[in-house]
């Protein structure tokens, strides 16, 4: 068994770390302050070729692998939570499917300009009334002719508002078992009937892009089927599996920032003579966060290295986004804690930190979800 990231993971982590450094985190706080999306960053991840990390090179991509891609995630995370996000889902929900599922003419169409970074892709799955229970899709496209009528509405869709075409779940007809059939279709996002809005207003992660689409007689031509008409329900699932390995990263990312925004406080901070970081208290908060996030960063980098095996990784994939995403929050809630009352000034990063890694217990599955599907996978 061997833990050492290999030369190329290693000079992707140190190229991602100092884009990072420089292009990603001075801009965080304005953003979250503005509700801003800095389209910039992406044209310039897509130069540096992060955009197509894990996507071979014939489709424009970078021939890395699963382990590469979360690593920068991580990195994109730790230096603003909004940014990775949008990053993470470009990537895993925009561009992933097609390159799963996808013709090699939807690939050559949609993907390489995504692998490339000169075009962002979304995925919109979630609707009003089908959230955990995606299955309860009520958006329909009916076939006519040679194209497909999409009506419906979808909520809390990532990148959206910048993205070429959004992956939309639509619900085509209905089994013998009375079940529906839930189909994906590619849908350019200038598409006459098509309404992309951004008017949420959000707790956290507010650098990355949030919409609602409202579809009315969209029409597409039947060559926009994503894969298998009659199995675009199991194509979103496995979607959403490789999903939760990138919330995992991110959530990795975020506490990473938390704690070690917290360590150099608590040696900083002097009471009763001495810096914090010399009380137990403070010491035993600060072992217990430095544990929690190296075993979920190990829990990750295995469903990780399951996926490029080719091996099955959902129960995996499953454990890392809860454990991960949990403990984001806790170690964030600590870092606030050894901050004290500054912890909650907007002026310390750390009161982003925990806005930002709130949602990663939500998005790809709530913490309920999953453990419902540790419950099933697990034979239960």
């Amino acid at each position: 068994m061997n833990f050492e990231l290999t030369k190329e993971q290693l000079m992707i982590r140190d190229m991602v770390r100092d884009f990072a450094e420089k292009e990603v985190k001075p801009y965080a706080r304005e953003l979250d302050e503005t509700h801003s999306f800095r389209l910039e960053t992406f044209q310039k991840m897509g130069k540096l070729g992060l955009m197509g990390i894990p996507f071979p090179e014939k489709y424009g991509g970078s021939g890395g692998d699963t382990i590469s891609y979360v690593i920068a995630v991580e990195e994109i995370g730790k230096a603003c939570g909004g940014t990775g996000l949008s990053y993470a889902a470009a990537v895993s929900l925009g561009a992933s499917p097609i390159y799963n599922f996808g013709t090699e003419e939807q690939k050559q169409e949609w993907l390489v300009p995504m692998a490339q970074g000169k075009a962002l892709g979304s995925f919109g799955l979630t609707e009003p009334n089908a959230g955990s229970d995606a299955g309860g899709t009520r958006t329909k496209a009916v076939l006519d002719g040679d194209e497909y009528v999409i009506n419906g509405e979808k909520c809390w869709i990532t990148n959206a508002s910048y993205a070429r075409q959004v992956i939309i779940t639509a619900v085509t007809g209905e089994r013998e078992d009375g079940k529906k059939i839930i189909t994906a279709l590619i849908v350019p996002t200038d598409a006459p009937g098509m309404a992309i809005t951004s008017d949420y207003q959000k707790m956290g992660v507010r650098a990355s892009n949030t919409s609602q689409i409202v579809l009315e007689n969209v029409r597409v031509p039947k060559e926009n089927v994503l894969g298998d008409p009659q199995r675009g329900f199991s194509q979103f699932l496995n979607t959403l599996d490789g999903g939760r390995i990138s919330i995992a990263a991110l959530s990795v990312g975020i506490a990473q920032a938390a704690f070690e925004k917290a360590l150099a406080y608590a040696k900083e901070r002097v009471q009763f003579g001495r810096s914090i970081s010399k009380f137990q208290a403070i010491q035993f908060k600060l072992a217990d966060m430095a544990m929690e996030i190296e075993l979920a960063r190990n829990m990750l980098y295995k469903a990780a290295w399951l996926k490029d095996n080719n091996k099955p990784f959902s129960k995996e994939a499953a454990y890392a986004k809860l454990f991960a995403s949990e403990m984001g929050f806790r170690v964030c809630n600590q870092a606030i804690q050894i901050h004290g009352g500054y912890g909650y000034m907007a002026e310390y990063d750390v009161e982003r930190h925990l806005r930002d890694i709130k949602l990663m217990e939500i998005g790809e599955g709530t913490s309920e979800i999953q453990r419902v599907v540790i419950s099933r996978l697990i034979g239960c």
